[in-house]
């Protein structure tokens, strides 16, 4: 739908192409989407479960899994549901406030997964390097704090973009050739000056994921000096199966999320941006459960006593 305005037509709606050029797979891709949300939803509120009611989980380390892994099932739900009906729906049209809400919402879960990760790796720091002052250095109020900083700050950092944002006019083309509506093609469409929010979005940029990643990567590298100097290979080991998971988590969110938004802009590597956004906003929340249940000795002992509880006879065998 348009408007006239100012002697221009002004957009009140888009059009998400999503994956367009696939339309003859497009049921296949309903049901293979349809899989990873049902499966990344059942694994992240799995996780929640059994951090919540299992005392053996009741750790710093766990506590921000948790909190990882309720953030995921808010993060996939503001995608897939969406992409899920467009398969099904030749309507691609979502209304201008709706594309900025939806932008708004990923943004705020984007930026909180940003600080939790690095909350999550300096946690890991504290466990391996300061081993001794780890309980009075991270203890359940500083946890509550770190957790609750993480949200509050990406909710509010997000808040700023989201205010400039919803001041923007769009006229011209209003066809977005991707799948969720994101900052950048948002700002495509706009008619109105977006040289501030551009700013403001690389300020912004810098406090979220910058900053972030550079505290994760510093935390890592002191914790891979930290495990070098362990004399016994049984030491290095276990020292360093207490990170990897959050490690092989971070390695996929940070690479693919690189590779999308310091890529060229241009029609060469669009189909192959839409595929590495795929990884980040889909994927990563469903690799989050499988690699901690699959590589976590107490978060597999936690399900089994699970297990055994709601189906003893199966406890048994065990």
């Amino acid at each position: 739908m348009e408007k006239e305005g100012n002697n221009q037509t002004l957009i009140t709606e888009f059009i998400l192409l999503g994956f367009g050029n696939v339309q003859q797979y497009r049921i296949l891709l309903f049901l293979l989407f349809l899989v990873i949300y049902i499966v990344t939803v059942a694994g992240n509120v799995l996780i929640i479960v059994l951090v919540a009611t299992d005392q053996h989980l009741h750790t710093p380390m766990y506590f921000f899994l948790g909190n990882l892994s309720c953030l995921e099932t808010f993060y996939i739900s503001t995608i897939l549901p969406r992409m899920l009906a467009s398969f099904l729906s030749e309507d691609k049209t979502i209304s201008v406030r709706g594309c900025i809400a939806q932008f708004y919402i990923f943004d705020c879960l984007a930026a909180i997964e940003c600080y939790l990760l690095a909350v999550m790796s300096y946690d890991r720091y504290l466990a391996i390097c300061k081993p001794l002052l780890y309980p009075m250095l991270m203890n359940s109020r500083v946890c509550r704090w770190l957790a609750a900083g993480s949200w509050i700050g990406g909710i509010l950092l997000a808040s700023t973009i989201m205010y400039f944002t919803a001041q923007l006019t769009f006229c011209g083309s209003n066809v977005i050739d991707h799948f969720f509506c994101d900052l950048t093609p948002i700002l495509e469409r706009s008619c109105s000056d977006t040289s501030v929010i551009t700013l403001v979005s690389s300020v912004v940029s810098f406090f979220v994921e910058i900053s972030p990643f550079l505290l994760t990567m510093t935390s890592y590298i002191c914790i891979i000096v930290a495990i070098l100097r362990i004399p016994s290979t049984s030491g290095r080991k276990k020292a360093f199966s207490t990170c990897s998971s959050h490690l092989v988590v971070v390695t996929v969110f940070y690479g693919t999320l690189t590779f999308v938004y310091l890529s060229p802009k241009n029609s060469s590597v669009g189909d192959l941006n839409k595929v590495f956004s795929v990884f980040y906003t889909v994927l990563t929340p469903l690799v989050n459960p499988l690699i901690y249940s699959l590589r976590n000795r107490e978060v597999k002992e936690a399900l089994r006593k699970a297990v055994s509880k709601l189906c003893p006879s199966q406890g048994d065998i065990g």
